[in-house]
């Protein structure tokens, strides 16, 4: 069996102090990660400054502000990859528009991340497979169709698939990690499995026993650091523990590898984590279906009369305290048209404040 490959998110527990991110980097390489990957933070791409606060692992957070102080120059991310590289990890950095991927290309990354609610920002897509970049795709809070729609934008061939479930932090039962061969086999491609639940190893074990190519944990020196995902992040011994787990697994022969797990978690919770293999909405994740995705949403305040065009409007994450918009798939039928009524700054342009297209 093959070792799936190991990635410490880091996300953006650094802070922007580049200090921290040395800090990190040493440590998740000492404890067994293969790769490290970051987040290219740009507020205006990812949420409107009416979003308000939103619940995360720490508490409630103003969204949009803390994007916006955790905005770094181009110049950051080149000393990111630098660590990683003095520390012989592998770089990788999500992006979550197309002015970040802009940014991160100038740095001739061999990959790049797309987040689970980045998943139908069909223009994103589109712009990572025209710089020809190898896509890990994250399939949490999506269906099927959604994961057929993405590959379809940039063809299977420059992708791969990372199966989790968008819950902060995510029930461990939900996991369903037979649908890791599932789509495998459907799609053709590697899948791995990128893990918000709370066990260091439980996951990440069960996840190699089904094929993993990569297993994706976040990591942090201290779970009370203040990062935004610290709370669930795994410190260095959990870490080291969950990579040299990994790597023992990787090394049994495959039939024997339920038993194992077995002996350790308990044949019952085992087969809770497997679940049934069939590609659903969990539980944990349903309402944030249609929010933690993008749609068309207001730049301004639109008022009647209107005309749609890509200016006015941007493809944004709604959250819970705005409503959701039209769908990036049914963009092109959006725009030109005129609005029947007024649309306030951030509200989701839906299909009923449209009159017709021109």
């Amino acid at each position: 069996m093959v070792r799936p490959e190991i990635i410490a998110e880091l996300g953006t527990g650094h802070g922007g102090d580049l200090g921290r991110v040395r800090e990190l980097v040493a440590a998740a390489a000492e404890a067994g990660a293969d790769c490290a990957k970051f987040q290219w933070i740009i507020a205006d791409e990812i949420v409107h400054p009416r979003t308000g606060s939103v619940h995360l692992p720490g508490g409630a957070v103003a969204l949009y502000e803390q994007f916006r102080a955790l905005e770094q120059p181009a110049s950051f991310y080149e000393e990111c990859a630098e660590a990683c590289r003095q520390h012989g990890l592998a770089f990788l950095c999500t992006v979550f528009g197309t002015e970040s991927l802009d940014r991160l290309a100038r740095l001739a990354p061999r990959r790049v991340k797309i987040a689970s609610p980045e998943l139908n920002h069909l223009p994103l897509l589109r712009a990572a497979a025209e710089r020809d970049l190898h896509l890990i795709l994250s399939t949490g809070v999506s269906r099927l169709a959604n994961i057929e729609r993405a590959l379809a934008e940039v063809g299977a061939a420059r992708c791969e698939l990372l199966h989790c479930i968008t819950a902060y932090p995510a029930p461990e039962d939900e996991y369903n990690l037979r649908v890791i061969p599932h789509l495998s086999a459907l799609f053709g491609l590697p899948v791995g499995v990128s893990d918000h639940s709370i066990d260091p190893t439980l996951v990440p074990a069960c996840a190699t026993a089904c094929g993993a190519r990569r297993i994706e944990k976040h990591f942090t020196l201290d779970n009370s650091a203040g990062g935004l995902d610290d709370p669930i992040a795994l410190v260095p011994d959990e870490f080291r523990e969950m990579s040299a787990l990994v790597t023992a697994l990787s090394a049994s022969a495959t039939d024997d590898l339920i038993p194992i797990l077995d002996d350790r978690f308990g044949a019952e919770r085992v087969r809770a984590v497997l679940g049934d293999g069939v590609k659903r909405l969990a539980a944990s994740e349903r309402a944030n279906y249609g929010r933690s995705n993008r749609s068309l949403h207001a730049r301004h305040d639109l008022p009647a009369g209107t005309v749609i065009t890509e200016n006015n409007t941007t493809l944004l994450r709604t959250e819970h305290n705005l409503r959701p918009g039209i769908e990036p798939q049914h963009l092109q039928h959006a725009l030109g048209a005129e609005l029947t009524h007024d649309v306030p700054a951030g509200e989701g342009v839906r299909w009923e404040d449209l009159l017709q297209s021109r």
